[in-house]
């Protein structure tokens, strides 16, 4: 059996990882969109590093782009077989891969109207037709229930606790009379996080491929989440009559917004302006989670005995149209936008930021990951001067981060994980999902824990296990 690293691997995004069978049976865990990795982005997209029509089956651990947006591209290119995930990850992978397949359709056609080459024709890596096929080979399996994928291969997933659905995996493959437990695990939440449930153990695994986005950092702030929200909204709406621009993944830490943001008003301490989600991926993302209140930990199920609605409350505005989203930009009064994408990289947030960014009565908030080379990442590191839309823009306005917001767990979280496994037991940990430099600090952390064999993979290394 040989395990390869074809994304995530010292790298945060397009999260792929080969496992093939001595009798050729290919199991592809995940399979992401890279983003933020500046002009090599589109080329690492474009090629897998594999053939996709020898792929015997895939497991995906959730549904963000970058673990489920590549899939339609792998259909496309011939797998054929099945996609395994829990019901609300399908749930969820399929708005967000049509969202994705919309905006490169559109960009595709802005580039041929531009460009007007002889020769050139930008195509999309994939268009909703093949979102739609992908969809249909999806099969879900709940949390918590062994699933014979064939006579060789039993799949189980655990809560990981990052997003609704999010699960590690954890396989048992027999294999030439031998039994081998391999477990992924996805992105793994926080314990004792705002919404979400923590993360599960997990049996005994011979192997570990283990994420590690902060495997360097402790999300530690001085104040609670609802507290710190509170004095931004009241430093820089009340106070200095600007605007907060929030730059927030659709799925995750838009919902935990506003579930902070309803507990404020509950207790009576939310200010009376305007808040806006300016993204309708993120209202139907907020559906379904609704969708699946099982996901809710206890405290959030106790909200709901007197709150039906976590997600919304007084002032709170849904903006679907493109002409609403402009409207807010000539829109002087002082008021709340979050809209994606995360990372800054792309979506109507970055409108925003233009819109906003030189005016030092703003305040643009960053609430989750964002790799170095994002707008977001750029703009925490101090950057004084962006380039967005043809045009230079000065850092005028205040940088903020709370990154106790993060769907990642830190490394006090990631080890926490690791506590129900016997380290004399683990054959092998593969840390995948960061930034190489982390992950050296964070593989002596995990070392110290008693895991003898650590290994952080370069992309398309393979590994016989």
């Amino acid at each position: 059996m040989k395990i390869a690293f074809h994304g995530a691997a010292r790298a945060v995004t397009g999260s792929k990882h080969l496992i093939t069978l001595n009798n050729g049976t290919k199991i592809l865990l995940d399979c992401g969109l890279f983003q933020g990795m500046g002009d090599i982005t589109d080329q690492l997209n474009e090629s897998f590093g594999f053939n996709p029509a020898k792929v015997t089956y895939l497991i995906l651990s959730h549904a963000h782009i970058d673990h489920c947006g590549l899939l339609p591209r792998l259909v496309a290119e011939g797998f054929s077989g099945t996609i395994y995930c829990t019901p609300a990850t399908k749930d969820l992978a399929e708005i967000l891969m049509l969202d994705s397949a919309k905006i490169q359709m559109q960009d595709a056609e802005y580039q041929n109207k531009k460009n007007k080459q002889p020769g050139f024709h930008a195509i999309p890596l994939y268009t909703d037709i093949d979102v739609q096929q992908t969809i249909s080979q999806f099969k879900t399996v709940p949390y918590e229930q062994d699933f014979k994928i064939d006579d060789h291969i039993t799949v189980r997933f655990t809560d990981a606790g990052h997003i609704v659905g999010s699960a590690a995996v954890h396989l048992q493959i027999n294999e030439d009379g031998k039994e081998t437990h391999v477990t992924f695990s996805g992105d793994v939440g926080r314990y004792g996080d705002l919404l979400l449930k923590s993360p599960q153990t997990f049996p005994q695994a011979d192997y570990i491929i283990l994420e590690s986005t902060y495997g360097d950092s402790l999300h530690v702030d001085v104040e609670a989440i609802e507290n710190l929200l509170l004095q931004i909204i009241t430093q820089t709406c009340i106070e200095k009559q600007g605007k907060i621009i929030i730059p927030a993944f659709s799925v995750g830490r838009t919902q935990e917004l506003l579930y902070a943001l309803n507990s404020l008003e509950l207790k009576g301490r939310l200010p009376d302006i305007p808040y806006y989600v300016d993204s309708p991926l993120s209202m139907e993302a907020t559906q379904v989670l609704k969708d699946h209140p099982d996901v809710y930990n206890n405290g959030v199920k106790e909200i709901m005995k007197v709150d039906r609605d976590i997600f919304d409350f007084k002032g709170l505005r849904f903006i679907e149209s493109v002409e609403e989203s402009k409207a807010l930009n000539n829109d002087p009064q002082p008021c709340v936008i979050i809209s994606s994408s995360g990372m800054a990289e792309g979506g109507r947030v970055r409108h925003h930021i233009k819109n906003n960014i030189s005016d030092r009565k703003n305040t643009i908030l960053m609430v989750g990951y964002a790799s170095p080379g994002s707008l977001a990442g750029r703009l925490v590191s101090g950057q004084k001067r962006v380039w967005l839309f043809g045009q230079d823009y000065d850092v005028i306005a205040e940088v903020r981060s709370i990154k106790s917001m993060s769907a990642h767990g830190d490394y006090e979280d990631l080890l926490q994980f690791l506590t129900g496994q016997d380290p004399t037991k683990v054959r092998q940990i593969f840390l995948v999902h960061g930034e190489y430099d982390v992950q050296l600090k964070f593989a002596e952390r995990v070392h110290n824990a008693g895991f003898q064999n650590v290994a952080i993979p370069e992309y398309h290394q393979e590994f016989e296990l």
